[in-house]
């Protein structure tokens, strides 16, 4: 199991990597320095630093977005909904980023605000990083450096399969998850939290998070889970695994043409579903102008209502 997903989250990388290398470092993609951000509702989880960080946290943007790298502090910030609305339910992000930087605006903020609006409490979680160089163009040469090494032989010749990488540590991530669940719980009545509607959504390498915490968490019981863009590989479905609301989109580099995590869940016999849209590309957080994939989130709202996740006194 272990093997599988790690070979789920080379996959992630991968394609992050060449959307870095392809349209990240263009023109149209300059990345900007940012100053870090107040963040004045992020809550410290005490989980720790980071081993041999040789820099500190550093923001920037690109397309718009804030993004932050060399997290060494992880942090979990509640967007609670509005007096009154809240139906109990309670999601955990996780945004994306190779592990090695967050899309914390698209894929954290935007999204939790949107599930605020509808009367969730999401709390975006800001977990620990693999460190990067300090100055951004040694991260951008890292990347390129990583992405080359990581680069499958092409499809159209006849080469042989390059020697596989050392796995992924996530034990950092996994620690930062787990803290992030057990103080919802311990704080749900503060905050309004039905601990039997508790889930987890993630994208890219948040949703690779999200699998790995179902995968392998021994202290996280996860009511459902939404895995956004992130690997399609098959993996070994635990006994009782949660609901699943998967996504991604054919011209992302993540899918390949697989349904293997799909298939595995249904295999398993645990409630499924999947929306492959016509496009939509990767990284596309709440939706991009024009694509198909832009109403996953009325989409994943409808399944939450439907498996009553958004009614009171839900039972696992």
């Amino acid at each position: 199991m272990l093997n599988t997903f790690n070979k789920l989250i080379k996959i992630a990388i991968l394609a992050l990597l060449v959307v870095v290398t392809t349209v990240a470092w263009a023109q149209d993609g300059t990345i900007y320095p940012l100053q870090a951000p107040a963040e004045p509702n992020a809550i410290k989880l005490g989980t720790g630093g980071v081993e041999n960080q040789p820099a500190p946290e550093t923001w920037f943007r690109q397309w718009g977005d804030p993004m932050a790298r060399n997290i060494s502090t992880a942090t979990l910030t509640p967007f609670l909904p509005k007096k009154g609305q809240a139906n109990g339910a309670a999601v955990i992000v996780a945004p994306g980023g190779g592990f090695r930087w967050l899309s914390l605006g698209n894929e954290g903020w935007e999204v939790a605000q949107a599930l605020a609006d509808r009367g969730i409490a999401a709390f975006v979680l800001k977990y620990r990083l693999h460190p990067t160089p300090e100055s951004l163009e040694d991260f951008k040469e890292s990347m390129n450096r990583t992405f080359a090494a990581a680069t499958p032989p092409s499809e159209t010749k006849k080469e042989t399969t390059p020697p596989s990488r050392p796995p992924m540590d996530l034990s950092n991530q996994l620690e930062d998850a787990e803290a992030a669940y057990a103080m919802i719980v311990k704080r749900a009545a503060e905050w309004g939290v039905d601990t039997a509607r508790l889930g987890m959504i993630g994208f890219s390498a948040g949703a690779g998070l999200t699998m790995h915490c179902t995968l392998n968490s021994k202290s996280m019981e996860l009511d459902f889970i939404g895995p956004i863009y992130g690997g399609m590989g098959p993996v070994e479905v635990p006994k009782n695994a949660p609901p699943m609301f998967n996504v991604i989109a054919t011209d992302d580099f993540l899918f390949r043409g697989q349904f293997g995590v799909i298939d595995s869940w249904y295999k398993a016999g645990r409630p499924v579903e999947f929306h492959l849209y016509q496009n939509g590309g990767h990284g596309f957080g709440l939706g991009n102008p024009n694509r198909t994939s832009n109403r996953w989130f009325d989409a994943f709202m409808y399944w939450l209502e439907v498996n009553n996740f958004l009614a009171a006194n839900t039972k696992k």
